[in-house]
């Protein structure tokens, strides 16, 4: 280190060790030291002012309307997707090839049993019909004629019957020409809502041509469904089961009238129908509905309004109100074991007894040991309800 570098140092240090500095630097020190002294003292008086203000200020607490569990009559029940099936529903085809002469298909129309749909044209057989008419009238006269000559002894019974069954023939074509008339003319064969058609006049139909389709109305529909093959043997021909057709029409009643003897090896599902009676109610064939099928025996169970019920990280949970030890309304959370809903109410398996209140309105606000004001005083619990 160069000399003038450590004559520079001995200068500051001989400087500090002077009497003046070194009073300075404590009187420093005592300022620092009475300055936190007083910030700290201020501090814990403002803590001390807040928590008397905070003392005297009332607990604040959360509205409710509460609810009171009771015991309810419940079934439990599955639940299947179903399709609707019309009793009558055809395809319908022309049996015979021929030109369309006539069409009265029109989408959506109701047409009564025996209305006429197509009519194929039948000029031909018509004038086959006119023939095979005229050549009865003669059948008939050459045997009257034969008949005559026969009691005559003028001609053998042999010729008799030759008449006989000319005139049956005849007969006979002419039945087959109406027949032929009767299949080209086509009808509706019940009572039925007509679908899409695209048949027009002037059109020329291959035997087997799809016309159109025919779903019967004025009746009752039914309803297939699978179930688990435990279910089905549970069920019983006449039980009745719920239809839903959509979230807001209400619920039809249908009852069961057969059950499949055989199980899907592939899904062990065994087929059920239910047949819907006949109203305005009745959903549309072809449509997709939710079926509730009833299964066990009836039994009460406790039960309680969906809105008392809250999802918690450990599972469903209630609020259930008590007296806390300053003999305030408080809520206790409590972990309860659902079942399946019932109307507007929730079925609780474990976690409550009848009469037990709960907090329902108002309790997605709340948490454990929170003060609680009641909205509206409580139910009375029912002893029995209908599910």
């Amino acid at each position: 280190m160069p000399w003038h570098t450590l004559l520079w140092y001995h200068s500051i240090v001989t400087d500090m060790m002077t009497p003046k500095n070194w009073i300075g630097s404590i009187v420093l020190v005592l300022f620092v030291i009475l300055l936190g002294i007083g910030l700290a003292s201020w501090k814990y008086g403002s803590l001390q002012t807040e928590q008397a203000a905070s003392a005297n200020q009332p607990e604040p607490s959360e509205t409710v309307t509460v609810a009171v569990a009771r015991t309810i009559d419940h079934r439990p029940h599955t639940t299947s997707i179903g399709t609707v099936l019309a009793l009558r529903s055809i395809s319908l085809k022309n049996e015979l090839a021929g030109t369309v002469r006539e069409v009265r298909l029109t989408p959506g129309q109701i047409v009564e049993a025996g209305t006429l749909l197509v009519a194929l044209d039948v000029s031909v057989e018509e004038a086959d019909l006119r023939a095979q008419e005229a050549q009865v009238a003669l059948a008939k006269t050459i045997l009257h004629r034969r008949q005559n000559l026969s009691q005559e002894l003028a001609t053998t019974q042999e010729e008799v019957d030759r008449a006989r069954a000319d005139l049956d023939v005849a007969q006979a074509q002419i039945a087959r020409t109406k027949a032929v008339i009767a299949k080209k003319t086509i009808r509706a064969p019940f009572k039925a809502r007509v679908g899409i058609a695209d048949v027009h006049p002037g059109q020329y139909l291959d035997e087997g041509t799809l016309l159109t389709t025919l779903q019967g109305v004025g009746e009752a529909v039914n309803v297939d469904f699978a179930v688990p093959q435990q279910v089905a043997g549970g069920l019983q021909v006449g039980e009745a089961v719920e239809i839903l057709s959509s979230a807001t029409a209400p619920s039809v009643t249908a009852k069961i009238v057969a059950v499949d003897a055989r199980v899907d090896p592939t899904t062990r599902n065994a087929m059920v129908r239910a047949r819907i009676a006949g109203n305005s109610d009745v959903p549309t064939p072809g449509s997709s509905v939710r079926v509730r099928i009833p299964i066990g025996a009836m039994r009460k169970v406790v039960a309680i309004p969906v809105s008392a019920l809250r999802k918690g990280p450990g599972g469903d949970q209630v609020f259930v109100l008590a007296q806390g030890q300053d003999g305030q309304t408080r809520v206790r959370a409590r972990q309860v074991e659902t079942g399946p809903m019932s109307g507007d109410d929730i079925v609780i398996h474990e976690g409550l007894t009848v009469g037990e209140q709960v907090a329902a309105i108002g309790s997605f606000k709340l948490r454990d040991g929170v003060l609680v004001t009641i909205a509206s005083p409580p139910q009375h619990p029912a002893t029995q309800a209908q599910p």
